[in-house]
């Protein structure tokens, strides 16, 4: 589980396009009181590489470096299927709850359409995406 005091959807989201940049490592974290869920993406020519550290106290750990974390998600993907994966899951977010459904369930936060509307540009413009995508929603 994920606290709502983090802006967990929109971190994600904002991180996968910050690797369309010259940028090639994006951090974030996730609250999961008092764990901190710490994602590292890096990407390489090829593959963005995915480590998830977890962080016993969420108070201290964000002065800690990613080493002093336990590994408990390490795996490779393109950046094509990575960012699609995450416009999905933004999606199935929407479809789910609705805009004003997510805000009642994440309270501090709104649903990150503005984000999701760049990441689904960038995607399409330099992925060859083949795969299908839902236009008529952010």
């Amino acid at each position: 589980m994920v606290s709502y005091c983090t802006d967990a959807l929109a971190d994600l989201v904002a991180a996968a396009g910050g690797l369309y940049g010259q940028q090639r490592t994006t951090r974030f974290f996730f609250d999961a009181e008092p764990q901190e869920l710490r994602w590292v993406l890096r990407a390489t020519d090829v593959l963005i590489d995915v480590t998830i550290y977890e962080f016993p106290d969420v108070s201290v750990s964000p002065d800690l470096p990613d080493t002093a974390g336990t590994v408990i998600w390490q795996s490779a993907h393109s950046r094509r299927l990575f960012s699609h994966a995450v416009l999905n899951a933004a999606q199935t977010v929407l479809t789910e709850h609705g805009e004003a459904g997510y805000q009642a369930k994440w309270m501090l936060h709104p649903l990150p359409v503005a984000l999701v509307q760049d990441l689904r540009r960038l995607h399409l413009r330099d992925d060859a995406c083949g795969l299908s995508h839902d236009h008529a929603h952010p």
